[in-house]
């Protein structure tokens, strides 16, 4: 490509939140570095972690990264707003530090929304990878499946709040280029924590712009010990009861909009078992009382519920095997 004709391209920028993961945010930046499509910002935005990745950053010796270090941990979203709020590009894209692009990630997914004016999103599909960068393979087709991607369209879709809210086929975090102009990020609310990809999709959704589905695997999704899901212990509990929390406030948000009742059954029912949930992990962590109140308010929504009412049976038994049983929840 031709200096005028990069010249020509659109600004993207690349954001990468990290915290705590030097050798995996090496491997996120010098996949974003080796785009085919350059003109892009890479913005680092480091929450504080306890060894300065400024250094990591350095390396590189690439004139497009800009880096940040927030003097105290904000926590996860808002070191993600931050970093988008720092970006200047026409297009953003979210790359996750323990997550990779392919080379022609960018160099796909940007002609489209150059194309149409009417498109808000462009996003595609995925690898899973493990903690050494391997391609799980069955677990590839499975999260390709689960999200209903094998069957969806290559092309525009709208609207497609179907596609983003209740198949989740947009991998928000860490697949997709959204037109920075139509995003408020000072609109995200700090309820939303880890769900703040859902909320972005939901953004997306309810702008009346369009979405574009490239059906090729471009990135690469990392599953490993340090996914919230995979953790152990008390810190598994805490992750539990966080997550139950951001899905709570954000199903009960979609459900409450009128743009989206026609899909209200659905989020009441998410709202009920994100209750459940949340009442699960106090249990775990021994919140009895405060535990019981979440299950009797997903009761009184629904008749009949296998896993509320156990949970709740549980919360009413003493001792050792109680503690064995909630452990057995999910």
């Amino acid at each position: 490509m031709s200096l005028h004709q990069e010249y020509q391209q659109p600004l993207v920028s690349v954001i990468i939140p990290t915290y705590n993961r030097p050798e995996y945010l090496k491997q996120a930046i010098a996949s974003a570095i080796k785009q085919t499509y350059q003109n892009i910002e890479i913005i680092v935005s480091d929450n504080c972690s306890p060894g300065n990745p400024q250094a990591i950053v350095a390396s590189f010796g690439d004139s497009r990264i800009r880096f940040w270090r927030h003097q105290q941990n904000l926590g996860m979203l808002a070191n993600q707003q931050h970093a988008f709020k720092m970006a200047q590009g026409k297009y953003v894209a979210s790359l996750h530090d323990d997550d990779m692009w392919n080379q022609d990630f960018l160099a796909k997914l940007v002609p489209p929304l150059e194309a149409n004016s009417e498109l808000i999103i462009a996003f595609c599909d995925q690898f899973i990878i493990d903690a050494n960068s391997i391609i799980n393979h069955a677990g590839t087709e499975e999260n390709t499946r689960s999200h209903k991607r094998d069957k969806l369209a290559q092309g525009i879709h709208q609207p497609f709040c179907k596609i983003g809210l209740i198949d989740k086929s947009i991998p928000t975090a860490a697949a997709c280029v959204i037109r920075n102009d139509l995003i408020d990020w000072d609109s995200i609310p700090s309820e939303v924590g880890g769900m703040w990809d859902l909320y972005l999709t939901y953004l997306c959704c309810i702008s009346g712009y369009g979405a574009y589905y490239y059906p090729e695997r471009l990135t690469r999704y990392r599953v490993h010990e340090q996914t919230d899901t995979m953790l152990s212990g008390s810190r598994n509990v805490q992750a539990k009861i966080r997550k139950a929390k951001s899905e709570m406030f954000c199903y009960k948000l979609f459900m409450e909009d009128t743009y989206l009742q026609e899909f209200r059954t659905y989020f009441q029912q998410k709202w009920l078992e994100a209750n459940t949930t949340l009442g699960i992990g106090l249990l775990r962590s021994k919140q009895i009382a405060a535990a019981r109140s979440y299950f009797w308010q997903a009761l009184k929504k629904q008749k009949f519920n296998v896993r509320t009412i156990a949970a709740l049976s549980l919360s009413f038994t003493p001792g050792v095997v109680a503690h064995k049983l909630i452990g057995t929840l999910k």
